[in-house]
């Protein structure tokens, strides 16, 4: 049945709608994810700033870059070459370039319908712009429940999987000494909320990403000749053009799709949870900033992965399968000796440990949305801590099918939403474009020039200052 849902969405409905609505936002925003590339760093002077309390717009960053940085980085760029041939990676760069448009304005309109919180904070998402900006509650509820599904269950299985193999492999550890520590880990912190996990992220998520960029660097240095190859064999067997390697330009596409989705999550509909809980003076500065990390995540993060497995030798087209983690482990340990494969098991430790909070976050956030009882978030939990245990003892195919079925339903339902509010998301756009043509260097919201949406005003209150600087860019632009 599993293997059945995944052949209908994934061979047909998602290919379709990740790539081509991808490609008409980017089209219709005349290429926004492009036009500000540069912005999105000196936008980083001011993600800094926020209020005693609040989450600044960097570390709504960062928290997104612990999510998608992870399992989806080493083991699922591995199991997309396997199954998928080199040229898999060639379609998770298209799904990520044409992703981050997706991104901008999935997080765009987070922010725009964010709600705040008794506690002084914000809470926001795809529940809640489907049910604030279209009006449809009992979609939002559908959305609310896939993600708690997706994330709170299923990728914290995966996650799970993931670094009990790699432990396993590198230590011997039996994969039932890492789930029962990981649920012990998982007891400890999930109760820290929002905050502590931001707290952690900051730290961790720069830290553990340069230092994998760093080995890659140096992998990539002491294979400097064969880079152009790699990236030969990459665009051949994209097209097909590759005989030498199973699988074809069809399998090439479909895991290209579904580990690109896996792994950079664009107009999948988790960002956006954590994108509304920055606070930012216009919701399109959040939306830049994330779409950055789709770009990190994909292009730099997963093409080192890939770049490791093609230059290391390893692997060979036809070989027997190797679960994904081991695959990059051991092509690690091939360039640069045996401390390869701990270095990957010690970063994915790392990376999985900021993960497996995150998700958890996401899968709390959607059951906020229906429910604002205590004793379904305590049930949350218990199930969430047996799921980590469960998934540490699965085998690769198992949660992998399960985890691509809840996913692709989730980005099925939010792409949908993305189109239908699409033109509130360009005229939010045009706003922040007008200001900033008009030299207004950061742009103000100005909830006047929205009045027709039901946005809420304890989030976007008028201040005097920013409305005359809003106001005098209008009167420029005019």
């Amino acid at each position: 049945m599993l293997d059945i849902l995944n052949d209908l969405i994934w061979s047909k409905l998602l290919i379709v709608m990740l790539i081509g609505l991808g490609l008409y936002f980017t089209v219709a925003s005349r290429f926004v994810q492009f036009r500000y590339f540069g912005s999105m760093f000196r936008i980083f002077g001011e993600a800094f700033k926020h209020q005693p309390g609040q989450l600044s717009s960097f570390q709504a960053l960062m928290l997104s870059v612990a999510g998608r940085v992870g399992a989806g980085n080493i083991a699922g760029v591995s199991v997309a070459i396997m199954l998928g041939g080199p040229g898999a990676i060639f379609w998770m760069w298209v799904v990520a370039l044409v992703g981050m448009a997706t991104s901008y304005f999935e997080c765009s309109l987070a922010q725009l319908y964010k709600r705040r919180e008794p506690d002084g904070g914000y809470r926001g998402g795809p529940a809640f712009y489907i049910e604030h900006g279209l009006g449809q509650r009992w979609l939002g509820i559908v959305v609310s429940l896939l993600l708690l599904v997706t994330f709170g269950f299923g990728f914290n299985a995966v996650q799970s999987y993931t670094v009990a193999s790699s432990l396993h492999d590198t230590f011997g550890v039996p994969t039932l000494i890492s789930g029962v520590a990981l649920m012990v880990v998982m007891g400890l912190i999930i109760s820290g909320g929002i905050r502590r996990i931001a707290r952690i992220a900051d730290v961790l998520v720069p830290v553990m990403a340069f230092s994998y960029i760093a080995m890659a660097v140096f992998v990539l240095g002491s294979n400097a000749g064969q880079i152009p190859e790699a990236f030969g064999l990459i665009l051949r067997s994209a097209f097909g053009l590759e005989p030498a390697l199973a699988g074809g330009i069809g399998a090439a596409i479909i895991m290209g799709v579904k580990r690109g989705l896996f792994s950079n999550e664009a107009g999948l509909g988790s960002a956006p949870n954590v994108a509304a809980v920055a606070e930012v003076r216009h919701p399109v500065a959040q939306g830049i900033v994330q779409s950055l990390s789709v770009f990190i995540d994909t292009i730099v993060l997963c093409s080192c992965t890939a770049l490791i497995i093609l230059l290391s030798g390893v692997y060979q087209p036809g070989a027997p399968e190797v679960a994904g983690v081991v695959l990059t482990q051991t092509a690690m340990a091939a360039v640069v000796g045996e401390w390869g494969r701990v270095f990957v098991s010690v970063a994915l430790l790392l990376f999985v440990f900021t993960t497996l909070i995150y998700n958890y976050y996401l899968g709390e956030n959607a059951l906020g949305f229906f429910t604002g009882k205590r004793w379904p978030v305590q049930l949350y939990r218990l199930l969430v801590i047996a799921l980590v245990m469960w998934g540490s003892i699965q085998d690769l195919g198992t949660v992998f099918a399960f985890a691509d079925v809840t996913m692709g339903l989730l980005a099925i339902c939010n792409l949908i939403a993305l189109a239908l509010l699409f033109k509130i998301g360009l005229r939010l756009m045009r706003d922040y474009d007008s200001q900033r043509e008009a030299g207004v260097e950061s742009p103000v919201l100005d909830p006047r020039q929205f009045a027709d949406l039901d946005l809420d005003p304890a989030v976007w209150p008028v201040k005097a200052g920013d409305q005359a600087r809003v106001t005098g860019s209008a009167a420029v632009q005019h």
